[in-house]
């Protein structure tokens, strides 16, 4: 008899923080110029920045002189430049001049936050916890790879992250996709799970395999997709989703979560070369250039299943406002692991 997982909507888990010690995507590289970006990561508003270097800075969003936000302000050389009385700010966060400062007036003693910040991966990672950084960004090797095509979608969704993360988990929702759908019959066959992660391995018929130069226009024409056995493998590495389809697609979900009501995350999905060995041995320079071409190949379809997505995901959010009581009944395990690895990370 197949088991039924009866489960309430538990405030603890749809209104849980995040776990500050590890690295968040609040922004893409190609998002933060030459003028102060504002982003929120869990209800901490911040400002990112590039200096004359290049080098991305981030810091609390906020001027001490009258606490506006610094990211309506300008990039000064090294530092930020409020906009409204132009007091400027080092990326250590110390004030570190007022244009209208007297001859015998010392600068104002106050100091906002400044965050540790990486660029990788064609991503801004930022480190919201008090602590030292102790672990790594989550690495995207694909993302600089000869041999993968990228395409990224941004989601917004006006729900909980825990929702975002159980539908990215849960591959039996793949009735919700029809024509946009990249696989079909899941079953998840075994589950394993640590402190750190839940992995739920499925096996799936995909519509896509990429084999030879002409199956790649199956991303454009579903006539010309097949059903045929795969592997399909998902992961909660928190606080991120990583996915395997077979040997020929890799997807990443980077969160940023905003509020209790309000996530934004990076989709990234790879579409792999490796199975055209002649190409391998095209100069560099070309093998670039096809790569940089055919960035954003599945653009539509990746948007499409976002949306899609985003509506069942907001529509889970609204009805846990309306009544927090009222039971699901879940058959898939793998959401009551992920469950309990979002509790432990908020816990610690």
């Amino acid at each position: 008899m197949t088991s039924v997982f009866e489960t309430i909507q538990n405030s603890d888990v749809r209104q849980l923080g995040i776990n500050p010690n590890h690295w968040y995507v609040v922004a893409r590289s190609s998002e933060v110029i030459n003028k102060p970006l504002g982003v929120t990561l869990w209800k901490q508003a911040v400002a990112l920045y590039r200096d004359t270097q290049g080098q991305v800075h981030a810091l609390e969003d906020r001027c001490p002189h009258r606490q506006v936000k610094l990211s309506h302000g300008q990039v000064i050389g090294n530092e930020l430049e409020c906009a409204y009385h132009g007091w400027r700010f080092n990326s250590a966060g110390k004030c570190a001049s007022v244009p209208y400062l007297a001859a015998n007036q010392k600068l104002p003693n106050c100091i906002i936050r400044r965050y540790p910040v990486k660029e990788q991966d064609g991503f801004i990672w930022l480190f919201p916890g008090n602590l030292e950084p102790s672990v790594e960004p989550l690495g995207l090797p694909e993302w600089e790879h000869l041999n993968y095509i990228a395409t990224v979608s941004v989601i917004n969704s006006k729900a909980h992250y825990s929702y975002l993360i159980e539908n990215l988990m849960d591959m039996y929702h793949g009735h919700l996709h029809q024509d946009l759908q990249a696989w079909a019959e899941a079953n998840l066959e075994d589950i394993d799970e640590d402190a750190k992660r839940v992995d739920a391995h499925y096996t799936a018929q995909s519509y896509y395999k990429i084999d030879k130069i002409w199956s790649i226009s199956q991303l454009f024409f579903p006539a010309l997709r097949k059903l045929h056995p795969e592997p399909l493998d998902v992961s909660y590495v928190y606080p991120h989703w990583v996915s395997t389809l077979g040997k020929d697609f890799k997807i990443y979900c980077l969160l940023c979560p905003v509020n209790e009501t309000q996530t934004k995350a990076y989709l990234i999905h790879f579409t792999s070369l490796n199975a055209f060995w002649r190409l391998h041995k095209l100069p560099v320079w070309f093998r670039r250039f096809v790569k940089d071409s055919l960035f954003g190949a599945a653009q539509k379809l990746l948007d499409g299943l976002v949306i899609q997505d985003v509506q069942m995901i907001e529509e889970e959010q609204q009805a846990y406002l309306h009544n927090s009581q009222r039971r699901n009944y879940e058959l898939n395990r793998a959401l009551v692991s992920v469950q309990r690895l979002m509790k432990s990370q908020v816990e610690k």
